[in-house]
C-alpha cells in the first residue's frame, strides 16, 4: 500500500477545495491542490519552527537560499546567484507584479491558468491572446499565430511552463523557438514554472527557460515555488529568479507597498522541501503517473470526451464539447463530480480534472465521470 493511498480526511476542515461542496455528494477534483499530506520532512521542519515560539517578521536564512540554489543546480543544471532571488508570498503575486513592472502590452497563449488572463487587466495592461494548437492529439505552439498576436507595443510574454492546463512539458527545441521569438520581438518572458517538479514521463525533463542561454536569462523572470510539488500552497512561499539587475530593480519597485513579507513557516517548509524530500518526491511522481494513466483510459472509453497525453502536472485537460452540454461544469456536478470549468481558462467546453488524490477517490470520480458522459 502506498503512503498516498490513505490521505487525511479534508472534509469539515479549512480546505477551500473540499469546502466548496460541503454538504453535497460531489467529489472535488477542481482546484490545483493535492489531497496528500505534506512530506514528513516538511512537517518535522514546521514542528521545529513552531517549537521556537516566536513568529515575528522573518527573512530567508542562508540555509534556505543554499537549499534553493542546490535544488536548481541538482535538478536542472541551472546555476543561479543568490542575489537573483526575489521572495514572494505566492506565484500569482509574481504574475501580477511582472505585469506592473514591464511597460507595454502583454501576450499569452490560451487555454491557460486563469491568473494569466486577469493579471494584465488588474495592471491596466492590454492582453493579446494566441491559441495553442492541438495537432495530432499533441498541444503545441502555432508560430505564425504567435507572431501575428504580438504587436509593436507588446513587451511581456507570459509563459506557462510546464503548462497548466494542457499538461505539456515544453521541449528544448520549443523553448529555443520561444526564446528566439522573444529576442526578435524584444519581449521580457515571465515563465511560470510552479509545476516544474511534476514531470510524469521518465523520458522528459524540465528545462528552466532562463537556463537556455545568457540572452534568454537576461530577458527572463522565472517564477517558482515548492507549493504544488510538495502540496504546501497554503504556506505562501514562492520566489522569482531575475538575473538581470535592471529588470530585478523594476520588479522590486513594482512590489513596493503592495507585497507583504513571506510567511516564516513557508520559509521553513521551502527549505525542507527542496533539501530533504527526494524519496517522497519519487514516490509521488510514480503514484501520479499511475493516476494519470487511469484517467486517460477512462476518458478514452467515453464517446464525446477526449484528452491529450499529460506529460506534467496532476491535471487532465478534457474536451467534452462533443457531449453538447449547455453548462458542462453544472452537468458534471449534477453527477457528483466537481471539475474546473474550461471557460475560466479561455476554452469553453473543456474541463480540468485534478487527479492528485487517493486512487480509491479517483476510481469513484471516474465512475461518476463515465455516468455523466453517458447521461449527456
Amino acid at each position: 500500500m502506498s503512503l498516498f493511498d490513505a490521505p487525511p480526511d479534508r472534509r469539515d476542515s479549512d480546505s477551500i477545495k473540499w469546502g466548496k461542496y460541503a454538504g453535497r455528494d460531489i467529489l472535488p477534483l477542481w482546484v490545483a491542490d493535492m489531497d496528500f499530506a505534506a512530506p514528513p520532512a516538511v512537517v518535522d521542519a514546521l514542528q521545529r519552527r513552531i517549537a521556537h515560539g516566536v513568529f515575528g517578521y522573518g527573512g530567508p536564512s542562508p540555509a534556505l537560499v543554499e537549499s534553493v540554489l542546490a535544488h536548481l543546480d541538482d535538478e536542472y543544471g541551472w546555476a543561479i546567484e543568490p542575489q537573483w532571488i526575489v521572495w514572494l508570498p505566492g506565484l500569482v503575486t509574481g504574475l501580477n507584479v511582472a505585469c506592473r513592472a514591464v511597460d507595454g502590452e502583454v501576450l499569452t497563449a490560451t487555454p491557460v491558468y486563469p491568473p494569466f488572463l486577469s493579471a494584465p487587466r488588474f495592471s491596466g495592461r492590454k492582453l493579446n491572446r494566441v491559441e495553442l494548437a492541438c495537432r495530432g492529439g499533441r498541444w503545441q505552439w502555432d508560430k505564425n499565430a504567435l507572431q501575428n498576436a504580438s504587436t509593436a507595443a507588446t513587451r511581456l510574454f507570459l509563459l506557462c511552463h510546464p503548462h497548466n492546463p494542457v499538461g505539456r512539458c515544453w521541449s528544448t527545441d520549443e523553448l529555443r523557438d520561444l526564446a528566439a521569438f522573444a529576442e526578435a520581438n524584444d519581449l521580457i518572458v515571465c515563465s511560470d514554472e510552479i509545476h516544474c517538479g511534476l514531470i510524469l514521463d521518465a523520458d522528459k525533463r524540465h528545462i528552466p527557460f532562463a537556463s537556455l542561454s545568457p540572452e534568454a536569462a537576461k530577458r527572463s523572470i522565472t517564477l517558482m515555488a515548492p507549493s504544488k510539488t510538495y502540496n504546501i500552497p497554503g504556506l505562501g512561499c514562492a520566489f522569482a529568479v531575475i538575473p538581470d539587475a535592471a529588470l530585478r530593480r523594476r520588479f522590486l519597485r513594482a512590489m513596493d507597498g503592495i507585497v507583504p513579507h513571506v510567511n516564516v513557516l513557508g520559509f521553513a517548509a521551502c527549505e525542507a522541501a527542496y533539501r530533504d524530500c527526494g524519496d517522497w518526491h519519487r514516490e509521488l511522481i510514480a503514484y501520479l503517473a499511475g493516476n494519470r494513466d487511469l484517467v486517460a483510459a477512462a476518458v478514452d472509453a467515453e464517446n464525446g470526451a477526449k484528452m491529450s497525453p499529460v506529460e506534467a502536472t496532476y491535471l487532465a485537460w478534457i474536451d467534452v464539447r462533443e457531449l453538447g452540454l449547455a453548462d458542462p461544469a453544472r452537468h458534471f456536478e449534477a453527477h457528483g463530480l466537481g471539475l474546473s470549468d474550461g471557460t475560466d481558462f479561455g476554452a469553453p467546453g473543456w474541463m480540468r480534472l485534478n487527479f492528485g488524490c487517493a486512487r480509491a477517490t479517483l476510481a469513484q470520480a471516474l465512475a461518476r465521470f463515465a455516468a455523466a458522459c453517458r447521461a449527456a
